[in-house]
């Protein structure tokens, strides 16, 4: 038996006996009892060596929601505040064992090529998250408008349906997108203007680096001020922040071909176009998708902040904005995590586009 299912083991019988507040104890709640025993007896079970990967991720993962329901169970019994020793005790453990479970996990999605393990994986961790989110805040009773658990934004985010699909339209569809196309798309163009005529690197790369390094804050108003209160002024925000990391990074791919492939280039003859479109765009495809998957979060940061300074009375900065100044803490968690998922999702689709058009690479033929 190793020395982490020791430390499971003993934390766990001592949580046992210590006071839970209100609620007791453990010994006082007998389905909790059995919750928690059957936890720490899951959690020690992947240490047997008969087991494969598989078993022990799925031991660890039964273990460790095991846990956290009967963890749950007594907070909603009564063990609630600072001052339960027992709740401390608890938590801390439950993160032990949510830790040998991510890393049973990531011994599975290493030893298995399956898209359903890896997907597995980070739905796993953000499933993990937020119940440890849950159980912190109404397990030490953090006020509301510090924190709110989980389930509140939940509520919060299903009465509010309309309204942030509203401001997702807004935010997203009508300001994000365009600025972050035309932004990617003039950092690409003049990538490839600064590779064709060298004298512009000089030139342009300076007016790049100073254009990214303005603050939001500053332009934002100015663009306001340009281009009105509407999704114009939200959309050129966005392409100024992408603008740059965009041109970065296709110069650096661009010169990413390797010697040897220059050297069949000109064998063939082959004209300054010809090289760029069938060796040196394909070859700096990598640096391409890594400055659409930055620009993916910057746009959509830049978009939110942007609304901060003048917009229609909807957007995702707009509520934000607003529902803090009401105190409506639910409602600016609720359109946070909205603005999350979009986000992720933006990326996570650039992430499959890059993989189905970048297989030869070999970062992706180890993965």
């Amino acid at each position: 038996m190793k020395r982490n299912a020791i430390i499971t083991v003993v934390a766990g019988l001592i949580a046992l006996f210590l006071p839970l507040g209100a609620a007791g104890s453990f010994l006082a709640h007998p389905l909790a009892l059995a919750l928690w025993l059957v936890a720490i007896a899951a959690a020690v079970a992947p240490q047997l060596r008969a087991l494969g990967p598989a078993a022990v991720a799925i031991l660890t993962t039964i273990s460790t929601a095991l846990g956290a329901a009967a963890l749950y169970r007594l907070i909603l019994a009564g063990a609630i505040g600072s001052d339960a020793l027992g709740i401390w005790v608890g938590t801390i453990l439950l993160c032990l064992m949510l830790w040998r479970t991510l890393q049973h996990i990531a011994a599975l999605c290493a030893a298995t090529r399956g898209t359903a393990i890896r997907l597995a994986a980070p739905i796993l961790v953000g499933l993990w998250a937020l119940i440890l989110w849950q159980i912190i805040t109404v397990g030490f009773a953090i006020p509301g408008v510090l924190l709110p658990p989980p389930s509140e934004i939940g509520v919060a985010i299903a009465a509010s349906l309309p309204v942030l699909g509203v401001d997702f339209m807004q935010t997203f569809v009508r300001s994000m997108i365009p600025g972050y196309v035309i932004g990617c798309g003039a950092g690409l163009v003049v990538g490839i203007l600064v590779d064709r005529v060298p004298f512009l690197q000089r030139g342009l790369l300076p007016i790049g680096n100073l254009a990214s390094a303005l603050p939001i804050i500053g332009i934002a108003p100015i663009m306001v001020m340009w281009f009105g209160f509407d999704w114009q002024s939200k959309a050129a925000v966005v392409a100024v922040m992408t603008f740059f990391p965009m041109l970065v990074n296709v110069i650096a791919g661009l010169d990413a071909l390797g010697r040897v492939e220059h050297d069949l280039m000109r064998t063939y003859a082959a004209s300054y176009g010809q090289t760029l479109l069938r060796a040196r765009l394909p070859a700096a495809l990598p640096f391409i998708f890594n400055a659409l998957k930055i620009n993916s979060t910057l746009a959509l940061i830049g978009a939110i902040v942007a609304e901060f300074f003048g917009t229609p009375i909807y957007g995702m900065g707009f509520r934000i904005s607003t529902a803090a100044g009401r105190m409506d803490i639910a409602l600016v968690w609720a359109t946070v995590a909205v603005a999350a998922l979009s986000g992720s999702a933006a990326y996570g689709a650039i992430a499959v586009i890059e993989r189905s058009l970048t297989f030869w690479h070999p970062s992706l033929r180890k993965a």
